[in-house]
């Protein structure tokens, strides 16, 4: 695309604004509107569920059995017990507390209202209440029959009560996920039930068992009220295994947090939460009578001093972090990501042993004790199914993850966590070998490597390295707490590094082959681009395709049209986006024109405009008529000034012109603190090359005037169309310097038999005409580029480009961007963001923010 500084040779007149900036008043009164008819049903209930909670006092704290609470709220006591037979429907609009409040706000004008538009607000209403009254009384009832046979966790929970909303909304999602697509239901239904079966086990408070089961009546109220036969389970794509595999990861990393919410685990993995309780010990006590006699009772004492403090606390978090560190690098298919979480659940499957320290024994004097000691037992089994079963799904799903680092960065990896771990392990052994009689109980050689070693390692596993000495030296005690913290920051930074490091570089075998394809046809008329720096390639299993594009961030950004015939359209960008799957990559194909948009329907991906490319016709140009009025003006005053063209290449001018050219471009830069904009813009390493074309213009004097370059767009191995790219006039030069050049170009094209003149695109355009549409008619995304075009206006002059690009009277194409999924916009936004700017610093940013606001 060419360079929006040129719109200042001729700047368009101002015009008055016919309405409001976009994202004014007007846009945000329609979409609240738009939302409130989308979603009354839930706004009325988070409205029902604030005038509830000030009613029954719960704004302000925590219901309580001894208040009015059991008027609202479903339980054992109070809907068997006292009878009180409506409460599993008020306690659907009554919030517990105020947390529970804010959360059910959250989720009602969220969820709740993302389900009411994908079924309706009858629906929504039926789904809510159907599933969220089974639910509770279901629940209600199977807590007291199970209470009445001494089931442990119902007699445990007998008497407690509930007041949740979100027990029906949970309930609405997953009805709603019925009548979602296959991509949408799949990611639903699985991290709902990924996130309520953590709370179910590891929290284990009867309100999560609720939801639980009004899930699971979702579901089947979902396939009754869709009224079709049932939906086929697709194959997940592999990106989108490695998304939800990595969800359910990042998910079971909370759980044991999750014991620790009030009131308090009760589920069958809750004790693992004993890892990160820390019991209150007085360290100065403990210390000053061990360190005198040496008791029985010093040894277990010493193991609670161990754990004090800030450094042992945070490693009591470790097994979580790596849990999420390994989460990240299984969402890009990362291989070393899959061996971490392996491992670490290993692990985890190890810890309920060495938290107990091997301290277990069931007593059962009778028979009716027998039970009771058995699903305790049974409970205490159950800690390790979770990463039992997270290995199996690991192991199942490890051809999912094969994306493997170079060579160099795993060595640089390897170089980096070593000396971290023998750095810090080194001086905590010195500074314990130089005090050994300053712990207690006084250490040895052995026992100051072994708390060299306990110092990177989690508290739950700490019973397995023997009985701990404390040191008393404040340089030894920074050391004890603070080496192992260390290190593991170390290591997950190196990690992280080591996830980002792939090989994504080009050859110049890939560059000639990539020509050659361009040659034979394809890639369109802004094809050419994909010639440019920081564009790789790749190949059709064939090689009769090629597709240029650039990864960031895990974004793949195509540029252009894929190069190839157009009956080989549908296969080539299939394939490319199976090769981009395979890399964990999230595939964007930018600036493609509408011939390509069947292919992506097809794929039912979503696409958007993101400019519009000006085209003209050298074969039927002519500079006669009104409409070429002030062109035809601006030519015949460069005649008769005698400014001479010429058309050419870098390398056929003489060191004295592309001198000049250098210079007019150097200073242009030097006026500018904008940052330089890439990826579809062209600067002066992108008119050096052998193919483009020069077309310049001289004073009479010999003095350059203006300089534009030309991308070439060939058919069958003939040049059929010519894009501009690089326009830049000289101070001082003819006023409509840049008309005479495009209009002589455009001659002298006609001369040279060229089918396609193309102005190139302008980023964020819209056709003439198309800005009247009416705005209820615009997407959200519509606005937001609208928005955009309106702010960086200021800075980059888009749309005075556009206009200065009308002037020539050309036909519009609208270029696309086609991308798989809505989630993944932002991160999209993002790497387009840094292609265009991609070494911008600190002062440019500055001085592009100045600008916008001025």
């Amino acid at each position: 695309m060419s360079t929006p500084d040129t719109a200042s040779a001729t700047p368009a007149p101002p015009t008055a604004p016919t309405s409001a900036p976009p994202g004014g008043r007007g846009g945000v009164g329609r979409t609240i509107a738009r939302y409130v008819r989308i979603a009354p049903a839930s706004i009325a209930l988070a409205a029902i569920v604030l005038v509830t909670s000030i009613i029954s006092g719960t704004l302000w704290g925590a219901a309580t059995t001894g208040g009015d609470s059991l008027v609202w709220a479903a339980g054992v006591t109070s809907t068997i017990r006292a009878a009180f037979w409506w409460t599993p429907f008020t306690a659907l609009f009554v919030p517990e507390d105020p947390a529970q409040l804010i959360i059910t706000l959250v989720l009602a004008l969220t969820v709740m209202a993302a389900s009411e538009r994908l079924i309706g607000t009858a629906r929504a209403v039926l789904a809510f209440l159907v599933t969220g009254i089974l639910a509770v009384a279901l629940g209600v009832l199977l807590q007291w029959a199970a209470a009445g046979i001494g089931e442990l966790w119902a007699t445990v929970t007998e008497f407690d009560f509930t007041l949740d909303p979100t027990v029906g909304i949970v309930g609405t999602l997953m009805t709603a996920s019925a009548f979602a697509s296959s991509l949408w239901r799949r990611r639903i239904r699985l991290l709902t039930f990924a996130v309520v079966l953590v709370f179910v086990l590891y929290n284990g408070d009867q309100n999560n068992v609720y939801r639980l089961i009004a899930a699971l009546l979702g579901l089947g109220l979902g396939v009754v009220l869709r009224r079709g036969r049932l939906r086929r389970l697709r194959r997940s794509s592999h990106g989108e295994t490695r998304t939800l595999v990595a969800a359910i990861v990042a998910i079971t990393a909370f759980g044991p947090l999750l014991a620790l919410l009030p009131p308090g685990g009760f589920g069958p993995l809750s004790f693992v939460a004993a890892l990160f309780e820390r019991p209150a010990v007085n360290v100065a006590q403990v210390l000053a009578r061990c360190d005198v006699s040496y008791s029985s009772n010093c040894r277990s004492e010493l193991q609670l001093v161990s754990i004090q403090g800030p450094g042992p606390l945070l490693l009591s978090v470790l097994p979580l972090a790596l849990l999420l560190l390994a989460a990240i690098g299984l969402r890009r298919g990362r291989r070393f990501a899959l061996l971490l979480a392996i491992v670490v659940n290993a692990a985890m499957v190890v810890l309920p042993f060495t938290v107990l320290g091997g301290d277990i024994a069931l007593e059962a004097r009778s028979m009716e004790a027998l039970w009771p000691a058995l699903e305790v037992l049974l409970w205490l089994l159950a800690a390790v199914l979770v990463p039992i079963a997270l290995i199996a799904l690991l192991i199942a799903t490890r051809s999912q993850f094969q994306l493997r680092s170079p060579r160099e960065a795993i060595v640089r990896f390897g170089i980096v966590v070593v000396c971290a771990f023998a750095l810090l392990a080194l001086a905590y052994l010195i500074a314990a070998l130089w005090s050994l009689t300053e712990f207690v109980p006084d250490a040895t050689v052995a026992d100051a490597f072994a708390s060299t070693l306990r110092r990177f390692v989690p508290a739950g596993f700490l019973s397995v390295l023997g009985t701990p000495v404390i040191p008393t030296t404040s340089i030894v005690v920074l050391l004890y707490q603070w080496v192992g913290p260390a290190f593991w920051v170390v290591f997950v930074f190196a990690t992280l590094q080591l996830y980002r490091s792939s090989f994504t570089g080009r050859t110049l075998a890939d560059e000639e082959h990539f020509r050659a394809l361009l040659r034979d046809g394809g890639g369109g008329t802004l094809g050419f681009m994909g010639t440019w720096p920081g564009n790789v390639y790749w190949f059709s299993s064939d090689g009769e395709s090629a597709i240029a594009y650039r990864v960031i961030n895990g974004i793949a950004i195509t540029l252009s049209d894929p190069v190839c015939r157009p009956e080989r359209a549908e296969r080539t960008i299939s394939e490319f986006v199976q090769f981009c799957d395979a890399n964990s990559w999230t595939p964007v194909f930018y600036s493609v024109h509408g011939a390509f948009l069947p292919v992506f329907e097809a794929l039912g991906w979503p696409t958007m405009s993101v400019g519009e490319e000006t085209l003209m016709h050298p074969q039927t140009f002519d500079l006669v008529g009104k409409p070429w009025q002030k062109v035809r003006q601006a030519h015949n005053r460069g005649i008769k000034a005698r400014i001479s063209t010429l058309w050419t290449s870098w390398d056929d001018l003489s060191p004295l012109i592309q001198t000049q050219i250098t210079a007019v471009s150097e200073q242009w830069v030097s006026e500018k603190e904008l940052p330089e904009m890439g990826f579809t813009l062209g600067w002066m390493a992108e008119l050096k090359d052998p193919d483009v074309r020069l077309y310049l213009a001289f004073d009479p004097d010999g003095g350059l005037q203006a300089v534009t370059s030309w991308l070439p767009s060939w058919r069958d191995g003939r040049v059929v169309g010519w894009t501009i790219d690089f326009m830049r006039r000289a101070d001082g030069s003819m006023p409509g310097i840049m008309e005479f050049v495009i209009a002589s170009a455009a001659q002298h094209m006609r001369d040279e038999g060229v089918e396609v003149l193309s102005l190139s695109g302008a980023p964020l355009a819209t056709k003439p005409g198309e800005d009247a549409d009416d705005p209820a008619d615009q997407t959200a995304m519509d606005r937001l580029l609208a928005l955009l075009a309106h702010t960086l206006e200021p800075a980059y002059g888009f749309a005075s480009l556009f206009a200065f690009k009308s002037k020539f009277n050309p036909t519009y194409e609208t270029i696309y961007m086609a991308y798989p999924d809505q989630l993944a916009l932002p991160a999209i936004g993002n790497a387009i963001g840094k292609a265009y700017l991609p070494d911008a610093n600190a002062r440019e940013y500055v001085a592009l923010a100045r600008t916008l606001v001025r």
